[in-house]
């Protein structure tokens, strides 16, 4: 009896996120199956089936209700890669993606330029830590998503109410980064997407109307029910109708996408939306690595390549070479 043939398999804990990919793997004719990590039990003695495997575990796992997910993950993944199958954004991929920490290091590293950045252990270091950055400044959790924990204060004395308050939020993993405040040139940040090695496209975020919460996934900005535009907590006003939040940055050609693929490539990152910002004093500030990168709807409707068409026929490519190694 023959092997079954290779198949893609996409692990995620938040299905809501994968419409866009399901539909781009039916239009490439990919047959796939969807491994859901949020619980279950993993049979280290068993053989993991052949195929590709698709990791799209993101940091924000917690704030869904998917506190073990990233642990599940990175048992899965261990499991997966010890037995020699392909991982797409696999274990290495994994920690970055919940740790700012490893990302801005590894990215300074890199030679990118990032944010000043303390990171703190517990709550009681985080005022005299504060104290040595000009305002004002920002705080976020090391472990976070969507901008979600990002908080701005304009003198020490904001921060230490704050700290004293019932709104303070213990982050996931006791880190708590303190970063300088990046004034904008423009009144967007830019991110970059990434798919097997290649540049898609750019997009921008409106940060005036959209603060710092900015995840690009319909999933995140439309009610379910109405489909009418959510604005996400802290904005300050909706977009204007028809334009929002997102759109496509057109014609973008800037040195900062070779050094994201040279980047992506030395990590092993083969999908990633990576942001970046431009200041008032000229710097190309990168701050964050999404490795569960999402897309969004409007950007898509005018974009010179769709990006979930592009993951999809990267996949399908990796799966084809899998069920040719299989056929030998």
């Amino acid at each position: 009896m023959s092997a079954p043939e290779p198949q893609l398999y996409v692990l995620h804990e938040n299905a809501e996120w994968l419409e866009p990919f399901r539909a781009a793997f039916r239009q490439e004719g990919i047959r796939f199956e969807e491994w859901e990590l949020v619980d279950g039990e993993l049979d280290l003695c068993a053989e993991p089936p052949s195929g590709v495997f698709w990791s799209r575990i993101s940091a924000s796992s917690h704030t869904r209700g998917h506190g073990h997910s990233k642990d599940y993950a990175r048992a899965v993944l261990a499991w997966l890669e010890a037995s020699g199958r392909r991982v797409v954004n696999g274990g290495h991929v994994l920690e970055l993606e919940v740790s700012k920490v490893a990302q801005l290091a590894a990215l300074r590293a890199a030679g990118i330029d990032v944010p000043r950045t303390t990171a703190v252990v517990g709550r009681a270091r985080l005022v005299a830590a504060a104290s040595g950055f000009s305002t004002p400044f920002i705080t976020k959790h090391n472990q976070g998503g969507k901008g979600l924990s990002v908080h701005r204060f304009d003198g020490v004395d904001e921060l230490e109410e704050y700290l004293a308050s019932p709104d303070y939020e213990e982050p996931q993993d006791g880190i708590t980064l303190v970063q300088e405040y990046l004034r904008p040139r423009h009144p967007f940040i830019t991110r970059v997407e990434v798919v097997g090695g290649e540049f898609v496209y750019a997009i921008t975020a409106d940060t005036e109307h959209g603060g710092f919460q900015l995840c690009p996934a319909d999933a995140c900005a439309v009610d379910p029910v109405t489909g009418a535009f959510l604005v996400p907590p802290g904005a300050t006003a909706a977009p204007v109708a028809g334009q929002g939040l997102f759109a496509l940055r057109r014609d973008f050609d800037h040195p900062i996408v070779d050094r994201y693929l040279e980047f992506t490539a030395a990590h092993g990152i083969e999908v990633a939306g990576i942001e970046f910002i431009e200041t008032d004093d000229d710097r190309i500030v990168t701050y964050d690595v999404n490795t569960n990168t999402n897309y969004n709807a409007e950007v898509e409707a005018v974009a010179p390549r769709s990006a979930p068409q592009a993951l999809a026929r990267y996949l399908g490519r990796l799966l084809a070479e899998e069920r040719a190694t299989v056929r030998v």
